[in-house]
This record gives C-alpha cells, sequence and structure tokens, in this order.
C-alpha cells in the first residue's frame, strides 16, 4: 500500500504555503502603504518636488533608522553575526548601494513628480524585469511564451497608464514615470543578487546592514548635495518611525521567504503592491483610482504578473 508523502518535519517553516502567502500578502501591503506615505511625509516635512537632496535625506533616515532596528531585533534573537571579512563586506556594501541607495534615489524623485496611484502601477515593472534578468541567469527559469505574454501584458498596461483621458498625449517624464521604471530595474536586480548572499548568510542581518548602508549613503548624498530634515514634529516623527518599520519588516520578511522558496513563487505575490498602492493613494491622498485608464492598467499589469510567475506555485500546491 502505497503512503501518504508528508512534508517532512524538518522542512524550514517559511515553507509552508500558509504562511507564505500570509507573509508575502503582509509584505505586498506594507510596500503598498509606503507610496501614500512617502507623499505625504513630503508634505509634513515642507520638502518641495524639485528639492532632490531634501527628497534623499529623508530617504535615508528612513532606511538607516530601519537597518538599525532590525540589527537591534537581531541582538534581542540572538542571532549569529555575520563574520566580516573583505568579500562579505564588498557583497553587502553592493548590496545596500544597489538595493537601497540607488533604488531609492530614483524612486523618491520619481514619487515627487507623479501620483501615488501611477507610480504604483509603475513599479510593477520589476517583476518582469526579474523574468527577463533570470531567464539570462538561471538554467532553469527561461523565458516561455507565457512568460513573454505575461510580460507583453504587463507592460502594454504600463503604457496606457501613461496616456491621457483622450489617448492623444503620452504623458511621460524622465524625472517622474521614468524614474520610478528605473527604480524597478534596479530593485530587481538586486533582488536576485540578495537572493545569492541569503544562501550564505542570515536574511534578517544581510538586510539590516544593507539597510543600514544604503541608508547611510543616501543620508550623505542629500546632506553634501544640500538636503536639509525638515520641520519634524509629532506627526512627522511618527510617519518616519512607521516608514522604517514598514521596510526593516517588509526586507527581512521578503528576504527569508526568497531564501526558501522559488523567486518566480515569491515575486507572483507582487501583483497587489499595485493594488494596494493605487487603493491606498485613492484613499489617503484622494487620488483618482477610477479613470479608466487606471483601472484597464491595473487590470493588465496584475494579469501579465499572474502569468509570469503561475507555473512556480501551482507546481508547489501540487507537492504539497
Amino acid at each position: 500500500m502505497n503512503k501518504v508523502s508528508m512534508p517532512s518535519s524538518s522542512e524550514p517553516y517559511f515553507t509552508r504555503l500558509p504562511v507564505v502567502f500570509s507573509l508575502a500578502i503582509l509584505c505586498t501591503f506594507l510596500w503598498g502603504s509606503a507610496y501614500p506615505a512617502i507623499k505625504t511625509g513630503y508634505a509634513l516635512l515642507h520638502i518641495e518636488q524639485h528639492d532632490i537632496a531634501s527628497q534623499m535625506v529623508f530617504a535615508g533616515q528612513r532606511f538607516l533608522l530601519a537597518g538599525l532596528i532590525l540589527l537591534a531585533l537581531a541582538r534581542l534573537l540572538k542571532k549569529p553575526s555575520i563574520a566580516f571579512t573583505r568579500t562579505t563586506l564588498a557583497q553587502l556594501t553592493v548590496l545596500g548601494l544597489s538595493q537601497t541607495t540607488v533604488q531609492y534615489i530614483f524612486f523618491y524623485i520619481g514619487l515627487a513628480y507623479t501620483t501615488g496611484v501611477k507610480a504604483s502601477i509603475l513599479n510593477a515593472t520589476g517583476t518582469f524585469f526579474s523574468v527577463l534578468l533570470a531567464h539570462f541567469i538561471y538554467q532553469n527559469d527561461r523565458l516561455t511564451h507565457r512568460k513573454f505574454l505575461g510580460c507583453t501584458i504587463g507592460f502594454t498596461g504600463v503604457f496606457l497608464v501613461n496616456f491621457n483621458h483622450s489617448l492623444l498625449d503620452f504623458q511621460f517624464t524622465l524625472a517622474g514615470e521614468g524614474s520610478i521604471v528605473l527604480a524597478a530595474f534596479f530593485l530587481a536586480s538586486a533582488s536576485i543578487y540578495g537572493k545569492r548572499l541569503s544562501q550564505r548568510m542570515d536574511a534578517m542581518l544581510m538586510t539590516a546592514w544593507q539597510l543600514a548602508i544604503g541608508g547611510a549613503a543616501l543620508l550623505v548624498i542629500g546632506y553634501l548635495s544640500g538636503g536639509h530634515s525638515g520641520e519634524f514634529d509629532l506627526s512627522s516623527v511618527l510617519l518616519l518611525i512607521y516608514l522604517a518599520l514598514l521596510s526593516s519588516a517588509a526586507f527581512a520578511l521578503w528576504s527569508i521567504l526568497l531564501k526558501y522558496n522559488p523567486v518566480g513563487m515569491i515575486t507572483i505575490f507582487n501583483f497587489l503592491i499595485p493594488i494596494f498602492g493605487s487603493l491606498l493613494s485613492a484613499l489617503f491622498l484622494n487620488e483618482n483610482i477610477l479613470e479608466w485608464k487606471n483601472l484597464i492598467a491595473l487590470v493588465f499589469v496584475c494579469s501579465g504578473i499572474y502569468l509570469v510567475t503561475r507555473r512556480q506555485l501551482v507546481t508547489r500546491r501540487q507537492t504539497h
């Protein structure tokens, strides 16, 4: 009589589907909430749209604080320290500068020049960049017809959201929409590199150090460029703490999920980020999500993400 195979008790906790689903959805909700939170922070701190240096200071404060929070949490959990060597320090520095510094230079600039709804849809291009990059990096993750179709549908949605109401004017600026797309590309590239590093070091500590290094670099760049910290009061302090906490929690959990699961299976949940980002931006910033082009673009982007990543999820469900 054939025995029913059961999951091994030694199987990592973060590969169990209910845990993966719950944590991935939490991460995407937190990232989606960042869009209205950052734009609210600009208003509370009186940071003007053109004041890029102060935007970098604001970002640096957020990510340096997020890294320090994670380092403190790792200490409380008594996680073994990373054995720092010249190679390890170089790897963490590269990850921090790419995944935090460079990505968020473009992200914060872009968000100052476009709406939260539009930015949340455009930033979903990161999933399609991940699929295209994986084709050239991983032998077992080639670009299939289904993935190509998903990327095409997704980029069509991104293209559509940049038209005005009459579809006669293509509204795309390098400072705004272009910066958001570039931020998505750098995040996709850095995430693949981060997955490789997480196989050799603790994911929480890796995330903590890359956030701290990247945040410190943003602070230095911002201050040297003439930026200022803004006028902090209780509301802006609480908002900064929230942004730091969402970064530390989301990045740490996402890194752990990527460490124990296929990239494609986790990135399927990225379709929730533009949904959460659009809904929360509409709620807190009074932005219009009900424009027909926004709704159609949202459907296209989410459908594209689902198509490029659905096989990994189906395979895992059958295995379990």
